[in-house]
């Protein structure tokens, strides 16, 4: 079993320590103790959480799964093509879309939006602890 910190589990869920503190109180999450003496959850039903609330977020089925919001943070438009720059937690995002579909959406820094993902190629690595 592969067990998260309770801080850990809060970063990949989108939620505070304190929420998954009160899921583990609730039951939502089975409460472990790492090798450490640390509060910790089971990462298996963190993936079972984070699977189940990110499936349609947003009520729209659609076979692209990944999704990541965020902020918009810049856009660079001319009259053909822009550039939108979207902070997405600890990770930026950068989109290429036509200008039309950027004035289109309003997108503007400052203002939340979402990037959805379709590739047919991502690259995966496998984080080593320290």
């Amino acid at each position: 079993m592969t067990l998260l910190r309770v801080s850990e589990a809060a970063r990949y869920l989108g939620v505070s320590d304190d929420t998954v503190r009160r899921w583990v109180s609730a039951g939502r999450l089975a409460g472990h103790m790492d090798d450490s003496g640390r509060a910790a959850v089971d990462g298996v039903e963190v993936a079972a959480l984070v699977r189940d609330s990110s499936d349609h977020a947003d009520g729209v089925p659609t076979s692209a799964r990944n999704r990541l919001t965020g902020l918009v943070t810049n856009v660079v438009m001319d009259t053909v093509m822009a550039q939108v720059e979207l902070q997405c937690g600890p990770f930026r995002v950068v989109s290429l879309m036509s200008a039309e579909a950027a004035r289109e959406l309003g997108l503007e820094p400052g203002m939340p939006a979402t990037a959805v993902v379709k590739a047919t190629t991502v690259v995966v690595n496998r984080e080593v602890a320290p």
